[in-house]
């Protein structure tokens, strides 16, 4: 009866309470919801906290799930949208019944609520019946129910305390970047249910291995379905993370991705604190300075609306930017230099992971910091990151045995047999390890290492 008395008071002290359900791990915690009532209402926002909903056909529509959402949403502070290209996303033309003629498909987003029955049986779906019908009885049931808005509202609807939103539609191949498939229709529900769902905690997106082509579809100043209070919604975006496809740099390619991007990063232009920036792939353009890129400014004949897409991109200017990171880009010294002057009274941290400078030096790129605080003395808190490789020895080698195959093989680390002999015993040893060198850690190896 003691320990009931005193558990039952460990129990009832929030802050011992939640500090004991932080430390077991997340797949134990819905064994923990299965002892009592009271168990599974404490461990309940610990284990719905970070959710992924993998998207398929019955996601938002099977009245079970969403039944389900709506109990546990209020505890989802971060979800992640899960939506891989593959065969089923794949969209084929739309073909005429009669005579076999490729029908153009302009899209409308049908936002009314299915509630209403009479409005759902009066108006089309998709513009008209005919439409309606070919979609009907040519694409899948998939493809309805990522254009099905009204369902994607209701399902945010029930997240009111969402903070960060996490999108994730990989493996689009190269050669269907410039198709629409269902993941696009998809992406603009999302845009909408955000648009008219009430996330007044959402301050943080990430974009993770997303196409070029899904910011067209993501962005509330020109996407499909957007009204004129859709970007205000999105400026309540603080932290932004973007890791997007490479976008191959050739001059037989229309640069419309990447004047698709750089319009995106403008929507956010007044209200990112954080943002970071991943090409996966192939090493692209930096997105901090597109504008700088004089082959995107030229006039191309080739565009279909060439009064329009030769006109001059406007330098990003992130009013409240603290922390940028950029990863695998191509940058010139000058186009770093430009955008540490132009953001010099509110960055406090910037990162540039796997970058190549096509012109200058590093010491250029970073110039506008020895003018900024009046001095060289940021340079001794730099600090320079590399890949050192450890050497394990492994058994029946001679030491002598791993310098002779240095001196041959290395031709930058040669070191002789004289400099090793004269080398200290400390610096052996670091080099060889000690009796314990690694043992905890080679203990289940396969290998037979000493």
């Amino acid at each position: 009866m003691a320990s009931g008395s005193a558990f039952l008071q460990f129990w009832l002290t929030d802050r011992a309470r939640d500090t004991f359900l932080s430390f077991i791990p997340r797949e134990e915690l819905p064994s923990v919801r299965l002892a009592c009532h009271d168990f599974s209402v404490r461990a309940a926002p610990l284990l719905f906290e970070e959710t992924t909903i993998t998207f398929r056909a019955s996601t938002f529509t099977k009245p079970a799930r969403m039944a389900a959402l709506d109990r546990i949403g209020h505890h989802i502070r971060a979800l992640t949208f899960s939506m891989a290209h593959d065969a089923a996303t794949f969209l084929p033309p739309l073909l005429d019944p009669v005579t076999g003629e490729e029908v153009t498909f302009v899209y409308e987003p049908y936002v009314q609520s299915s509630k209403d029955s009479s409005s759902r049986l009066s108006n089309p779906t998709y513009g008209s019946w005919e439409m309606t019908d070919m979609l009907v009885k040519q694409y899948s049931p998939l493809f309805h129910s990522a254009a099905n808005v009204p369902s994607f509202i209701r399902a945010f609807s029930a997240l009111p305390s969402l903070k960060h939103l996490k999108i994730s539609c990989p493996g689009q191949e190269a050669a269907q970047r410039y198709r629409r498939c269902i993941v696009d229709y998809a992406l603009i529900s999302i845009r909408i249910a955000v648009e008219r769902s009430n996330l007044p905690l959402l301050d943080t997106l990430t974009l993770a291995s997303i196409h070029p082509g899904a910011l067209l579809y993501l962005n509330p100043s020109m996407g499909f379905g957007a009204r004129p209070n859709s970007v205000k919604k999105w400026k309540r975006i603080t932290k932004l993370t973007i890791c997007m496809d490479s976008i191959p740099l050739t001059p037989y390619l229309p640069p419309d991705h990447l004047k698709l991007l750089h319009s995106y990063l403008h929507v956010f232009a007044s209200s990112l604190t954080s943002i970071v920036f991943r090409w996966k792939g192939d090493k692209c353009l930096s997105p901090l300075s597109l504008d700088k890129e004089l082959w995107l400014q030229e006039k191309s004949p080739e565009m279909a609306c060439p009064r329009r897409c030769h006109l001059a991109l406007r330098p990003l200017k992130f009013e409240k930017l603290q922390m940028m990171e950029v990863e695998n880009v191509v940058v010139d010294a000058s186009q770093i230099s430009g955008f540490i002057t132009a953001h010099r009274h509110t960055i406090s941290e910037f990162n540039f992971e796997d970058t190549h400078l096509r012109n200058g030096t590093w010491d250029q790129a970073l110039a506008p910091l020895t003018r900024i605080s009046g001095s060289e003395r940021w340079k001794e808190k730099a600090e320079e990151v590399m890949d050192v490789p450890l050497l394990f020895s492994p058994v029946g080698i001679e030491e002598k045995t791993v310098v002779d195959y240095f001196n041959c093989k290395s031709s930058s680390f040669r070191p002789s047999i004289g400099a090793w002999q004269k080398a200290g015993a400390k610096g052996r040893e670091l080099f060889w390890g000690t009796p314990e060198h690694m043992k905890r850690f080679l203990r289940t190896s396969i290998f037979s290492w000493r």
